[in-house]
């Protein structure tokens, strides 16, 4: 079930996005058939509501967004960006445990 916080991002409104958040933004590059994108991605909503604003996730479906993946030189999924101020800040690649994912998120807050 799709959290409502969630953003999802095309290469239409990609940019747009990216450059409007203030905040940090987790994006996730995920595939409908990726187990691991799966498994994550209620970590991932969990992270972002626990923020109270301060993180947005946004997810970026791979399969209907290649040009974003290859932007992005996105080969492993999941990969998630951690982007501030419109600019990436850092990654994670693979269906880490939420306490890296927080760690990155405090180091970058």
């Amino acid at each position: 079930m799709a959290n409502p916080e969630t953003v999802h991002l095309t290469e239409e409104n990609f940019d747009a996005a990216i450059g409007r958040e203030t905040g940090l933004m987790m994006v996730d590059f995920w595939a409908e058939w990726c187990g691991p994108c799966r498994a994550i991605a209620p970590v991932l909503e969990d992270l972002a509501r626990e923020s109270a604003g301060k993180v947005t996730l946004a997810k970026v479906n791979v399969d209907e967004n290649p040009g974003l993946a290859a932007r992005y030189g996105i080969r492993s999924i999941p990969t998630i960006l951690f982007v501030k101020q419109g600019k990436v800040s850092d990654q994670v690649i693979g269906a880490v445990p939420k306490a890296k994912l927080q760690a990155k998120l405090d180091a970058l807050a």
